[in-house]
């Protein structure tokens, strides 16, 4: 892949993960400074399952970011946006959509395939 696509990639992950990191120093000091005491106990169960949610969606963050990170080793070793099953290239359109991704349209395709029908 030509060095000015591999920048623009780079760029796009770098931001998302600053993104991701800023919204989960968020989450932790709203958490550690939001210690309301609710003396009704359906409160008290809607501030737990609203914590509970927004625990969730970090950690599925989390995960994300470890894909960012990931993405951006193979940018520097210069596998990025090479197919990880054929080795072939994955296409630019896709990349734009899920530059985390490891896998070209086709081999996602049938691994979806393979999981609904093992």
């Amino acid at each position: 892949m030509e060095s000015e696509k591999l920048e623009y990639f780079r760029t796009i992950l770098n931001e998302e993960m600053r993104t991701l990191l800023d919204e989960a120093g968020k989450t932790v000091s709203e958490m550690t400074s939001d210690s309301t005491p609710f003396p009704d106990p359906n409160d008290r169960a809607t501030q737990e399952s609203d914590r509970n949610f927004e625990l969730r969606i970090r950690d599925r963050e989390r995960k994300l970011i470890n894909k960012i990170r990931e993405a951006l080793e193979r940018i520097d070793d210069g596998t990025f946006g090479t197919c990880e099953v054929c080795g072939e290239e994955i296409g630019e359109g896709r990349l734009k959509a899920r530059p985390v991704t490891t896998l070209c349209i086709d081999c996602k395709m049938e691994q979806e395939r393979k999981e609904k029908h093992p």
